[in-house]
């Protein structure tokens, strides 16, 4: 099995790989839907400061609780290529890698476009009011590290269909190696 681990700023266009993996039938975990799920099963209302709260809990002491989560879904599918999204941090990279192959591929997009996508997206968890917040809350759990320290790039200032295509060489030339 081969990890791809989908890293990125909010509203980097992660969910560009989100798309590409269900189109190619590849499974897909990410620790934000981990952290959704929790926030419904407590019957809580969805907003920044809530998943944030919830977000915070998961995560545990060592900041990892989330990803240990998503991981273990990972590592139980019978793929050759599982995409992991959402580490924030190099010892969440180091974990998985400690289990499985990984690649770690770097979504980057411009502040002014990444905010301006905040705005149109429209999610429960996402506000202007709260973008550079949840920026500050992103770096603070060391989100920058795997952003830089990433195997591959995506500069996700174009198409969808052109990111897309980028994430597509990557995957053919990881899933080759």
């Amino acid at each position: 099995m081969r990890i791809v681990i989908v890293v990125g700023m909010p509203a980097a266009g992660k969910s560009i790989a989100r798309t590409y993996a269900e189109k190619k039938g590849y499974p897909y975990h990410a620790t934000g839907d981990v952290v959704r799920a929790e926030v419904k099963a407590r019957r809580l209302k969805p907003g920044p400061e809530t998943m944030a709260q919830v977000s915070n809990e998961l995560r545990g002491e060592d900041g990892m609780g989330v990803t240990r989560v998503a991981l273990e879904k990972a590592l139980e599918e019978e793929s050759r290529v599982v995409f992991l999204e959402g580490m924030r941090s190099w010892p969440e990279i180091e974990l998985i890698r400690e289990k499985a192959q990984a690649v770690v591929v770097a979504f980057l997009a411009p502040r002014p476009l990444r905010r301006q996508r905040v705005i149109s997206r429209g999610r429960a968890d996402d506000s202007p009011e709260a973008f550079e917040e949840r920026d500050r809350r992103e770096i603070a759990y060391g989100a920058a590290i795997p952003i830089a320290l990433a195997d591959a790039y995506i500069v996700n200032t174009s198409t969808m269909d052109q990111a897309e295509q980028d994430l597509d060489a990557i995957i053919r030339g990881y899933d080759a190696g």
